[in-house]
C-alpha cells in the first residue's frame, strides 16, 4: 500500500481524508507540482519548489514550508515509497473553512497533500525506441493566468480530451493572433534550419521546469542557436522538428501536426542532441 503524506503526517493512502468543504475540492484554490524522480535523485527540485512557492504567493496562500522542509517531506516519501522512479505530487489547497464563499477566508489552514506514482524509467535519446507523438491545434480557450501551476485545471482538460478523444496525444494551443502558446500539458519547442525557437514566458504560458533546464543546458552546452520569441501558427506547420517538453517526457518528438508529418516523420537530429544533453546534465542544475 503506497504511503501518502496529509497534513504532517504519513499514512496509508486509504486512511488518508480530506473535507469536502476544502476549497481546494469546492474551487479548485491551490497550487500544485509533479516532480520526477529516479532511483531517489529528483530532477529540478529547487525550481519545482521556487515555482510552487511563487504560486502560493500568487494566490496569497499562507504555506509556511521551506524549502529544506519540502526536500525532507519528499525524500522521506520517496523512500517509503520504494525509491523507485516515481513522480512526486504535491498539493497545497487554501483549506478548509465553514461555507463556501467566493472571497478569501481568513484564519484557515492550507492543505498540504503529497503522494508517489511509478513513472516510466528515464527517457533515452535513442531513434528506435522514441515514443513518436501526433498532435493537433486548437484556439488556446484557458484563462489569462495561465503561468500559475493552478489545481484548477479543467481548461487545460477540455483541450486534452479534444486530443484523445482524435487517439491523438497532446493538443497545442495557439492565441487569438494564432501565435503559439503551449500544450494542454506540455511546452513546446519547434526547430528550423537548426534554430531552437520556443514562445517566450507570459501569463499565457507555464513556465516549465523541463523547459527551464533544457534552454540552460542548450545554451551552456551545445553550438545550438536558441530563440524565444512569438512563433505563428505556420511556422509550426512548417517545422524541420517539433518538441514537447514536461517532467514525465522530457524532450519528446511530434511526427505529426493536424494530420500533417512533421520532416521526414522521424524523430530529428537535433532532438536527438537535446534529449542527450538533458540526460547528461539534467541532474546538475537544482
Amino acid at each position: 500500500m503506497s504511503v501518502v503524506y496529509l497534513n504532517g503526517q504519513f499514512m496509508p493512502a486509504s486512511e488518508a481524508k480530506i473535507s469536502p468543504m476544502d476549497r481546494g475540492f469546492l474551487f479548485g484554490d491551490g497550487i500544485y507540482e509533479v516532480i520526477p524522480s529516479y532511483g531517489g535523485r529528483c530532477v529540478g527540485f529547487s525550481a519545482h519548489i521556487k515555482r510552487l512557492q511563487q504560486g502560493l504567493a500568487a494566490l496569497e496562500i499562507d504555506c509556511v514550508l521551506t524549502e529544506q522542509e519540502w526536500q525532507q517531506l519528499v525524500q522521506r516519501l520517496i523512500t517509503e515509497n520504494g525509491a523507485g522512479n516515481l513522480g512526486v505530487y504535491l498539493h497545497v489547497s487554501r483549506g478548509t473553512d465553514t461555507k463556501r464563499a467566493h472571497a478569501y477566508p481568513k484564519g484557515i489552514q492550507p492543505t498540504i497533500f503529497a503522494y508517489c506514482f511509478d513513472i516510466a524509467s528515464e527517457p533515452q535519446a535513442d531513434m528506435n525506441t522514441a515514443v513518436r507523438y501526433k498532435v493537433m491545434t486548437a484556439p488556446d480557450l484557458r484563462w489569462q493566468r495561465c503561468h500559475i501551476k493552478s489545481t484548477a485545471l479543467l481548461g487545460n482538460v477540455m483541450h486534452h480530451q479534444q486530443a484523445a478523444a482524435l487517439g491523438l496525444n497532446e493538443c497545442i494551443l495557439f492565441d487569438e493572433q494564432e501565435f503559439l502558446t503551449e500544450g494542454s500539458s506540455t511546452n513546446v519547442f519547434i526547430v528550423k534550419d537548426a534554430v531552437v525557437i520556443t514562445p517566450p514566458l507570459s501569463h499565457k504560458v507555464l513556465p516549465g521546469i523541463t523547459r527551464q533546464l533544457l534552454l540552460k543546458i542548450l545554451h551552456e552546452h551545445s553550438k545550438l542557436k536558441v530563440e524565444e520569441r512569438a512563433v505563428s501558427i505556420n511556422e509550426v506547420l512548417a517545422a524541420d522538428e517539433v518538441w514537447l517538453t514536461s517532467s514525465s517526457k522530457e524532450v519528446a518528438a511530434v511526427t505529426e501536426v493536424d494530420g500533417q508529418a512533421v520532416g521526414d516523420s522521424e524523430p530529428g537530429a537535433v532532438w536527438l542532441q537535446a534529449q542527450q544533453l538533458f540526460s547528461q546534465y539534467k541532474y546538475d542544475y537544482l
